[in-house]
């Protein structure tokens, strides 16, 4: 008698939410490695970024897209812009709000564009670590009367508290289907724009007051070399010569701090020795460029 195989599933998550909401802490946490960067510094991520968490029988491709608030420059509309699009095209929207912030107006007017997306959604209630029950209960309820979602989930990003049953109800609410992704492969990012978006992070994390977070990193050459090591090349683009000044700091402290902070992240994730080189160029008005929108994977907005 032949045995009989359970069918697999898979779809795609969007994870959704305002700035800081700690979308790119909980799909991290959900994958069980770093796929995707986190900073204090809003709107970190800018494009669409794809973690895979197995769960048994099912493969939940859970999509880290850039939070949502109201845009003022161009990149902002094309950050936001990519953001819906992402959450439209999931199968599942999983809402995160900071109930530790609570539902401020950036989380109203999330709230508002949810009710007009018609997917299945849930509400994740983040940092419950920070907040009393009786809050939390009172968030819930405000925040389900504003937008139609079928489960609501108490969790937290940082301890892991509630994961374990939010991945088992995302398990059970993928369509079935055959795997989109090879069982051992943790994101779709390539591991040189990962390397580059490690580094970008550092910087935030050295220069989070004195530099826009307009900067970006771009890896220019990923090469292994003969006794297994990468040689890493990168550059950090600013938009104004004050800022290049800022990124190399004093005596070239500062650079080299985020230097050696990136390459042992970068080693750590490729499990390989790497010799990364960074150089900082001013590229003025890039944000306008549509070529790099399309470089970071977001949408050129136009006007």
């Amino acid at each position: 008698m032949s045995e009989v195989v359970a069918p697999t599933r898979c779809g795609f998550v969007a994870m959704i939410g305002a700035p800081n909401a700690g979308k790119s802490t909980l799909i991290n946490r959900l994958v069980g490695t770093k796929v995707s960067i986190v900073s204090h510094k809003v709107q970190t991520t800018r494009s669409i970024v794809r973690g895979i968490a197995m769960v048994g029988i099912a493969q939940v491709v859970l999509v880290d897209t850039p939070g949502i608030f109201t845009p003022k420059r161009r990149l902002d509309r094309g950050m936001v812009e990519t953001a819906w699009g992402g959450a439209r095209e999931a199968d599942l929207v999983a809402a995160l709000v900071d109930a530790a912030t609570g539902l401020v107006d950036e989380v109203q007017t999330l709230l508002a564009g949810l009710a007009r997306i018609h997917l299945p959604k849930v509400l994740l209630l983040n940092k419950i670590d920070l907040v009393k029950r009786t809050t939390l209960l009172g968030l819930a309820d405000e925040a389900n009367g504003a937008a139609d979602f079928a489960r609501t989930f108490m969790i937290s990003a940082k301890t892991g508290d509630g994961l374990d049953d939010l991945l088992a109800y995302l398990a059970e609410a993928v369509p079935a289907g055959p795997w989109l992704y090879p069982e051992d492969e943790v994101s779709d990012v390539p591991v040189r724009n990962l390397a580059a978006e490690i580094t970008r992070e550092k910087l935030f994390e050295r220069l989070h007051q004195e530099l826009p977070y307009q900067a970006t990193v771009e890896t220019d050459l990923w090469k292994v070399q003969n006794d297994g090591s990468v040689r890493v090349e990168q550059t950090i683009y600013v938009a104004r010569h004050s800022q290049k000044k800022i990124v190399i700091g004093k005596g070239g402290a500062a650079i080299k701090a985020i230097s050696m902070a990136a390459r042992g992240e970068i080693a750590e994730v490729t499990e390989k020795p790497v010799h990364l080189f960074l150089f900082v160029k001013v590229r003025e008005k890039w944000a306008d460029d549509p070529e790099r929108y399309r470089a970071m994977g977001i949408e050129y907005p136009k006007g």
